[in-house]
């Protein structure tokens, strides 16, 4: 009964062509892109579109988000197209499968698609039996896949097994593809009239003259995108740090506490998803202990100088360089370290410092004052005027009455002064 309502769903649909959907991706394949497409395919089926064309421009991405996308385009009664656009875009790894998974897979010229080779994102090596069973099962995914589009199954398996890289232009000879189209309107003209088959339906394309419809992310896919940027979670993880040390040294700022926590809670959110190194993070935090430590029990730059070097190692680790989200240039992790170094110098300097200063307040304030002496002062006693006050005090030497003196120690409420 569903089978039948969903043909019937199809066909009223299509009998009635609507708007082209066009959303574009350049991206990593990652959990946002995954929601942006299902939001787009749910719009699309809401609008009863004509199709959805996804310009796509990736390095690859999360397998599990690169299968959410592809059950989003096959389970949608909307024809799915993939067009690697623009000239000079790839589709490679999670995105090479995503392009063969389309309903018509499109490409530009100047384009290449391919080096879908399983690897890991945390730097690791994968063990041997863990990688062939990896292997496996994607070449057992994309092996039904391409049988079902029609494409070329050995050459995609060996995308997966020698992550060969195909031009356009041998993308369309491999069959690989369906059609190499320059712009939005040569693809839709290049395959308006096509027949595809979705769920066993065969649907013939009409496109032409049909209006198109651009769209765009919304805030918060924008936002989870920028939290993803390898650049953007690393500032976030040390501004995270930097905000909890400050409210912990001067416990009540309460801003930089919460501007601290919240970066360290989106830095963390980030990084899982970037499937940072882990042990990066801990030799990070290990750094700043570090700093921490420089300042509460001085050693003059030692446990500074462990420090930068345990936060430049894990900064460096922090992603893998086969990350396709990219890595943290050495231009940023080492003013970072430095200044990291600095900063916390600073501060242990000046509380060193502090702890050196005479005191200014009290009666231990009074030591190096000067004053006069008011009456004959010698080791029995005497009175002397400082500061506008007249205090009791001795000397080891004769003292006259009218001498400049200094106090030199503070006994209980008397002093012991010299002559100037």
């Amino acid at each position: 009964m569903a089978y039948i309502f969903a043909l019937f769903l199809m066909l009223f649909s299509f009998s009635k062509a609507g708007e082209i959907f066009v959303a574009q991706w350049n991206k990593p394949v990652t959990p946002v892109m995954a929601d942006f497409v299902k939001r787009i395919v749910k719009e699309a089926e809401e609008k009863r579109a004509s199709a959805i064309i996804l310009e796509l421009d990736t390095p690859g991405g999360l397998e599990s988000a690169m299968r959410d996308v592809i059950k989003s385009m096959m389970n949608t009664y909307i024809p799915f197209i993939v067009y690697v656009y623009p000239p000079g875009a790839r589709a490679a790894s999670a995105g090479a499968i995503i392009t063969i998974s389309a309903d018509i897979a499109a490409m530009a010229p100047s384009t290449n698609i391919g080096s879908a080779s399983p690897v890991s994102m945390t730097g690791k090596d994968i063990d041997e039996t863990m990688k062939k069973k990896i292997i496996n099962d994607m070449l057992a995914f994309v092996r039904a896949i391409a049988k079902e589009k029609g494409r070329n199954v050995k050459v995609i398996e060996e995308m997966i097994t020698k992550a060969i890289n195909l031009s356009a232009e041998e993308a369309l000879k491999k069959k690989v593809i369906d059609v190499i189209a320059i712009d939005i309107p040569d693809l839709i003209q290049k395959i308006d009239g096509k027949t595809i088959k979705k769920i066993g339906i065969n649907i013939k394309l009409h496109l032409k003259g049909q209006p198109i419809i651009h769209k765009e992310l919304s805030f918060k896919e924008t936002l989870l995108t920028i939290l993803t940027n390898p650049t953007v979670a690393y500032l976030l993880l040390m501004i995270g740090f930097y905000g909890i040390f400050f409210e912990l040294y001067h416990p009540g700022s309460i801003i930089p506490g919460t501007v601290g926590a919240i970066s360290l809670l989106l830095a963390l959110y980030a990084l899982n998803v970037i499937s940072a190194n882990w042990l990066g993070v801990l030799l990070i935090v290990l750094g700043i202990m570090l700093f921490a430590l420089e300042i509460i029990t001085p050693t003059f730059g030692g446990l500074a100088l462990g420090g930068v070097i345990a936060l430049v190692l894990g900064s460096i680790i922090l992603i893998s360089p086969n990350s396709p989200y990219g890595d943290i240039s050495l231009q940023l992790i080492i003013p970072i370290a430095l200044f990291s170094a600095a900063f916390f110098l600073t501060i242990a300097y000046l509380g060193v410092k502090a702890q050196l200063k005479k005191p200014i307040t009290g009666i231990e304030g009074m030591i190096g004052e000067r004053g006069i002496a008011k009456t004959h002062i010698n080791k029995k006693g005497g009175k002397v005027f400082i500061h506008g006050e007249i205090w009791d005090a001795y000397s080891d030497e004769d003292i006259k009455k009218g001498e400049e003196v200094e106090v030199v120690d503070v006994e209980g409420l008397k002093l012991k002064v010299r002559k100037v």
